[in-house]
């Protein structure tokens, strides 16, 4: 069978190991962190490195032979060698500045490709490391984060880290070659030409860097901007029937062009920057150069210095003007590198809320009882307003939990707290007298199943959405499945079958379909313990009666909890609790429950049809 899904056992995790190892703090610890991060691959390091100053040291000599070829024009020209002398001299000069040329293209070319494996290993053990990271994280922190903030830190700033090496590392190595070593020679051959040649660099420097600077803060701004204008079509994009049955097209252009306009502006903005200062910049070089010419034309002329050694000055001036550019990419790649990865590695050094135990065992089911003892929750972010309080209650292998109550009372809180999406904040969860806090998390979800009113679906195929938890379970097993979900007779009837691929969160499905795929897809677990999380709100009252006659025998072998709104769908259970305010307020079968005559019989009796007294399809009042 040809699912396209990840086999857990061959996915790489050495990636994440090293770069959750550390946890440094922000600034120039950032800068250490992203250099340890690059030296985990030390032979393209070295390479890169190497290349770079073999490099360097061949462009230095490119001045030193232009200069040697006109001194040897010129010593012609004075007659003071034979035409063939002086032929001879030029076709060497020549042979070996197409030597050097060739050489130095060959290790620029060395260096930039073991300089960009480098960033782009590192960028591969970065997303790996990220995309872990986001399947660890607990509930509580994706209900605090949008998801365009993590993409956005997953995918912009880790470009930062990627290129601080090819961007900063590598290029601070040839600008202190070129600059220092180059400043050395021009200042020993004559200080005054050295320095006029040189004079452009301090002021090309700064304005490169200032301006790269305030580029990187405006591209700060801008890529914020920019997540707005993202956030702003996913949510069209998600909700477009909506925006289409309100007529509101015209309301989100509005909203798109306001966030657009505000990206626009900005963009300018940086270009007027760009613009500005690299006209300032190429004025200071054209500047140096004429002074250079004018000064050491008189020199030349004054009989002080050779035409050879004015050339060489000019043709290394024409070689540093654009790496003397780079200054301000060199800067702002470790400024990029500082602010972008001091974001993402707080991401990556976010303490996983839920996870396994030091001492944690797998779970062991014998005789699958679950107790909820005295469990109480509340949110981290309102930790003084609890959710639960003291909930009590133990359902064997083979009986039906019955939850009930009003919206916001608790009940899918405690659908979550059994898979340990959540942690308990007081008493305690166990299975089979085993604290579900102490036994491991794959254990753990394997056994529990949680079947949620919201059915997400993949853009796959029906079989590979059916088969999500055991890719590789065979086609009777998902069958089976589909058929005590009431699945399998609508699937036979599409044209590809089990093959058809649903669209994007399976919107090509109607919502009672997509629940119902939902419920086959954990069905398929064979879990110890399921939960419907009002899973069949969407689903008919006749369909919801046969997926409960189908699913009798399959709820002989575990605990079955049924959170609902419509009481039809949970009068069978063998316990009904009400929540109400996070407390139990009232527990029993459905008759001990309207016997009481309390909470529970007003709200069947308000979803009771005044006339017949059966209760309403969808469980609301008529």
């Amino acid at each position: 069978m040809n699912r396209d899904v990840i086999d857990s056992a061959t996915y790489p995790r050495k990636s994440f190991a090293h770069v959750e190892a550390a946890g440094w703090g922000r600034g120039l610890s950032t800068l250490v962190r992203i250099s340890r991060m690059n030296l985990w691959h030390p032979w393209q390091v070295a390479f890169a490195i190497g290349s770079t100053l073999v490099a360097a040291t061949l462009q230095l000599l490119i001045p030193q032979l232009i200069g040697r070829a006109v001194d040897q024009v010129q010593t012609a020209n004075n007659g003071d060698f034979s035409a063939g002398a002086v032929e001879q001299a030029l076709w060497t000069t020549a042979l070996l500045l197409l030597a050097v040329s060739v050489l130095r293209g060959v290790f620029t070319m060395t260096q930039t490709y073991f300089a960009e494996s480098v960033g782009h290993h590192i960028a591969y053990e970065l997303r790996l490391a990220c995309y872990e990271k986001i399947q660890r994280l607990s509930f509580s922190f994706h209900d605090r984060r949008h998801s365009a903030d993590l993409i956005t830190i997953c995918m912009l700033d880790l470009e930062g880290v990627w290129i601080y090496f090819s961007s900063a590392v590598v290029r601070a190595v040839l600008l202190t070659m070129l600059i220092g070593i180059g400043a050395y020679m021009l200042l020993s051959t004559n200080l005054v030409l050295g320095l006029l040649a040189l004079s452009f660099v301090p002021f090309v420097g700064w304005r490169s860097s200032v301006t790269q600077l305030r580029l990187r803060a405006t591209w700060l701004d801008l890529q914020e901007r920019l997540s707005v204008l993202s956030r702003v079509m996913e949510e069209n994009l998600c909700g477009i029937r909506v925006v289409r049955a309100f007529s509101a097209q015209a309301h989100e252009m509005l909203k798109f062009e306001r966030a657009s306009k505000s990206a626009l502006a900005l963009a300018q903005q940086r270009v007027d920057i760009h613009v500005r200062n690299s006209s300032a910049m190429t004025f200071s070089f054209w500047v140096a150069t004429g002074l250079v010419l004018w000064i050491g034309g008189n020199k030349v002329i004054a009989g002080e210095i050779s035409v050879g050694t004015l050339a060489s000055f000019l043709t290394f001036m024409t070689i540093l003007q654009m790496p003397v550019r780079q200054i301000g990419l060199m800067v702002n790649g470790f400024a990029r590198a500082s602010t972008c990865g001091s974001r993402l590695l707080e991401f990556l050094d976010l303490d996983i809320m839920i996870k396994d135990a030091p001492d944690a065992k797998p779970l062991e089911i014998s005789e699958g009882t679950m107790r909820f003892d005295n469990v109480s929750f509340a949110y981290p972010s309102a930790e003084d307003r609890p959710i639960l309080k003291n909930i009590s209650f133990k359902a064997r292998k083979g009986e039906t939990i019955a939850i009930v109550g009003p919206p916001g009372s608790g009940k899918s809180t405690m659908a979550h707290l059994i898979p340990r999406f959540y942690d308990v904040t007081g008493g305690t969860i166990s299975l089979d007298g085993q604290d579900i806090r102490n036994v491991t998390l794959s254990t753990l979800r394997r056994a529990v199943a949680v079947v949620q009113q919201d059915a997400f679906l993949f853009t796959t195929t029906i079989e590979n959405n059916i088969a999500y938890g055991d890719p590789w379970a065979r086609e009777p097993r998902i069958a089976g499945a589909c058929e005590s979900a009431q699945l399998h007779n609508y699937i036979l009837g599409l044209p590809a079958g089990y093959k058809t691929v649903v669209g994007e969160r399976g919107v090509s499905l109607s919502g009672g379909q997509r629940q119902r795929l939902t419920i086959a897809r954990a069905m398929m677990l064979r879990p110890s313990v399921i939960v419907f999380d009002d899973s069949t709100a969407a689903i008919d009252a006749d369909t919801e009666q046969r997926i409960r006659s189908s699913m009798r025998r399959f709820a002989k072998d575990r605990v079955t909890i049924i959170i609902a709104h419509r009481l039809s769908s949970l009068m069978h259970a063998d316990q009904i609790l009400f929540i109400a305010n996070g407390e139990v307020v009232e527990r029993g079968t459905h008759q001990q429950l309207l016997a009481k005559g309390g909470r529970y019989k007003a709200l069947h009796d308000l979803q009771l049809r005044p006339g017949d007294g059966m209760l309403t399809p969808h469980g609301g009042a008529s």
